[in-house]
């Protein structure tokens, strides 16, 4: 067998943390890069800023500072206990938040540029046939941003899968729980079981072969792809 059960639980982790995460990632990037894209606030570069820090910061900083925030003795902490949540580190919850924030410019950086490629002509031909804000947002900035919607679910998904440093500082490696691909992976290769260790390895190269294609396949049918991301991925 390819892969044992502990590591097939992890599999379905994976896949379920990614999923969520990556829905998440729509819900909440999308009015923030819609802002971004029209917006002409003195405020547009440092909240620009805010957005695309987790692509220079280590994920161990962002993990570090996560701990503090959601544990026992942190602002989130508190109130999730006040709420009878609990905590969140070391649970899925807490590994889909950490993923949310280290993934966020994944998702926000494509949607910008896809709006901002649209330019102001269509939203005002709109106007003019007296569309609301609304009925213009829907009808023709979503389905004008297309590609950018995407890349952005691509990319987001495709990062969750691969991240590592965020994911083991606020969930650990418990099996079932929080132990996602990349944390059995090192396991594997610290209990020097290189064998399974390879076959993660190599579904994860393969994975990521399949997604970039992917992008670019999807890319070239529905238009030019929406720009890069900026700062380092």
């Amino acid at each position: 067998m390819w892969l044992d059960a502990d590591d097939l639980q992890a599999l379905k982790l994976t896949a379920g943390l990614a999923a969520l995460t990556t829905v998440l990632l729509l819900l909440l990037g999308t009015p923030i890069a819609w802002w971004l894209a029209r917006t002409r606030s003195r405020l547009k570069g440092a909240v620009a800023a805010v957005v695309a820090l987790p692509l220079v910061l280590p994920p161990t900083v962002i993990g570090f500072y996560l701990l503090m925030l959601m544990g026992p003795h942190g602002p989130v902490g508190a109130f999730t206990q006040a709420m009878g949540w609990g905590l969140l580190p070391f649970t899925f919850w807490g590994l889909v938040v950490g993923s949310v924030l280290h993934s966020f410019p994944f998702v926000v950086q494509p949607l910008q540029q896809a709006f901002e490629a649209i330019g102001n002509r269509p939203m005002e031909v709109a106007a003019t046939l007296r569309a609301s804000p609304w009925d213009r947002f829907l009808t023709v900035a979503l389905p004008l941003a297309r590609p950018g919607f995407l890349t952005a679910s691509v990319l987001g998904f495709a990062h969750t899968v691969g991240e590592f440093g965020v994911v083991l500082m606020i969930g650990g490696n418990i099996p079932g729980a929080t132990r996602v691909l990349s944390v059995a992976l090192y396991g594997h290769v610290e209990a020097m079981d290189y064998g399974k260790a390879n076959v993660l390895a190599a579904g994860m190269v393969g994975f990521g072969f399949a997604v970039m294609l992917l992008l670019y396949l999807l890319n070239g049918r529905v238009g030019p792809a929406p720009g890069r991301l900026e700062g380092r991925a």
